[in-house]
């Protein structure tokens, strides 16, 4: 085989993003070339009849690309960053634990992505969230049981699939477990075979059993599993255990392999390499790099790298064509059922939403938001319930206690003897969160508005709480309607 049939072949792993809301030429030539396609993030997206020319443009460069977004619902959205999603995330679902219920949403959400040109969704997240100060993770997963999360795990990707888009679960072998981020640094789950089988497997298994054709690794180490690699570049989770003990056949993906968890110490190209050499089909980069340019030089070395690896033995032309195969296979069985259900979302948040306490009466009231950076997964997307708050009760004062805003004395000063509501999100993570609201809690009737993972912590004398699971727009409308009685 001569050597630029071996580039196309390495092209065929790669999923890359750009920056615009139209196609580069240099996006156009590599599909041309036979990328297998591109991952569109929110700078890519403007409208829905923009986003519809732009797919339509890769599809017609080339009509076998794959045009994959990260659109879970809840906080991870890109069709509606700029409002929010209208439909809640996992753990919202997973608390009113109706796998039907999860299976519509997903239904829904795409055949969005369907009608706006997308064929592949990744998501859902089927990670166990069985750590509450997970930094990455948290809402993004359906709860903490792992049956629980195999059963909604399942209805999601049948209703990608039933809406005619590829779902890819994410991510293997489990981000669930962990309290650092992987975008920074390598997480490490250090627990037993066993119990990597008794929890984080679940999930996996069960969506298997319902037919996915695409599972994204996780760049996590499990030293009884992967030793000091992570996930994504080892054998024994990719092959062994993913391939051999749980028979699947599919598509491999990674995570974003500029993150400093898997590439961090030896490089883009030899991280490519080492995953494929691993057993991963498809490498994918993530929202940041294009940011800075276009990626052709990247592309090109890694490239490079992997033919290369194919001349000097490391990596053998059959692993190469058995992931191309992989590729050209995704779409087998995925059907198109029809269109969403309206006003789904809200009805599915307001079931989500858990209220333990007695909400104060209304009079001399006060919001306090307090603000917080969105991981590099969630992206930055509006949150909190303040705009519709204040559009309900025009006589409501505001407060957003960040960095530069007043601190806890100001604040308590400004909450004494009120009716307040504390707008958070994973209000246990920090201690200046709880501070703040330990502090509130003492001095007012505050009713804390959890948007992100509800963890056990309370601070003492609130009046009442409310978890919303997420702080999609949709979550955000169903806590509004709760704290105002409608």
């Amino acid at each position: 085989m001569n050597r630029r049939d071996v580039r196309t072949k390495a092209l065929r792993t790669l999923i890359p993003g750009f920056s615009g809301t139209t196609a580069p030429r240099w996006v156009v030539d590599l599909l041309d070339e036979g990328i297998a396609g591109f991952c569109l993030f929110s700078y890519n997206i403007d409208n829905p009849d923009q986003v519809a020319e732009l797919t339509a443009q890769l599809r017609t460069a080339n009509p076998n690309a794959l045009v994959a977004i990260d659109e879970e619902g809840g906080d991870v959205t890109r069709l509606h960053t700029a409002t929010g999603s209208p439909y809640p995330g996992n753990a919202a679902l997973g608390a009113v634990d109706d796998p039907e219920l999860t299976r519509a949403i997903h239904h829904a959400i795409g055949a969005e992505l369907r009608d706006t040109g997308f064929n592949l969704n990744f998501a859902p997240a089927v990670d166990v969230n069985v750590e509450d100060d997970n930094p990455v993770i948290g809402t993004r997963s359906f709860g903490r049981d792992p049956h629980a999360v195999a059963r909604h795990a399942a209805a999601a990707v049948t209703g990608l699939h039933q809406a005619g888009v590829l779902a890819c679960a994410k991510h293997f072998p489990g981000h669930g477990a962990t309290s650092v981020d992987s975008h920074f640094e390598l997480p490490t789950v250090d627990v037993t075979i066993d119990v990597l089988r008794e929890r984080e497997l679940v999930p996996f298994r069960a969506v298997i059993g319902a037919g996915i054709r695409m599972i994204m690794s996780g760049h996590i180490r499990v030293p009884a599993l992967t030793g000091q690699r992570p996930a994504t570049l080892s054998r024994a989770a990719m092959h062994d255990l993913l391939r051999g003990e749980l028979g699947f056949d599919g598509a491999i993906i990674t995570d974003a392999i500029e993150m400093r968890g898997v590439s961090g110490d030896i490089g883009l190209p030899a991280a490519v390499v080492e995953a494929l050499i691993a057993g991963c089909d498809l490498i994918c980069t993530g929202g940041e790099m294009q940011k800075d340019g276009p990626l052709t030089d990247v592309v090109n070395e890694t490239v490079d790298a992997i033919v290369a690896a194919v001349d000097e033995g490391r990596l053998p032309l059959s692993r190469l064509e058995a992931a191309n195969r992989r590729v050209t296979e995704l779409f087998d069985g995925v059907t198109d059922l029809g269109d969403a259900q309206s006003a789904l979302g809200l009805s599915a948040a307001r079931r989500a939403l858990r209220l333990e306490g007695e909400l104060p009466a209304w009079d001399n009231p006060l919001i306090i938001q307090i603000d917080s950076a969105a991981n590099i997964a969630v992206g930055e997307a509006p949150w909190g319930i303040t705009p519709l708050l204040t559009k309900r009760l025009p006589d409501v004062d505001v407060l957003h206690a960040d960095q530069d805003g007043p601190g806890v004395e100001a604040l308590t000063a400004a909450a004494r003897g009120r009716a307040v509501v504390i707008v958070a999100r994973d209000s246990h993570r920090t201690p200046h969160s709880r501070e703040i609201i330990t502090a509130l809690a003492g001095c007012s009737r505050a009713v804390l508005v959890e948007m992100g993972w509800p963890a056990p912590w309370r601070a003492e004398g609130l009046t009442a709480y409310l978890a919303t699971y997420g702080a999609a727009s949709a979550n955000a409308t169903a806590a509004v309607e709760v704290l105002l009685g409608d």
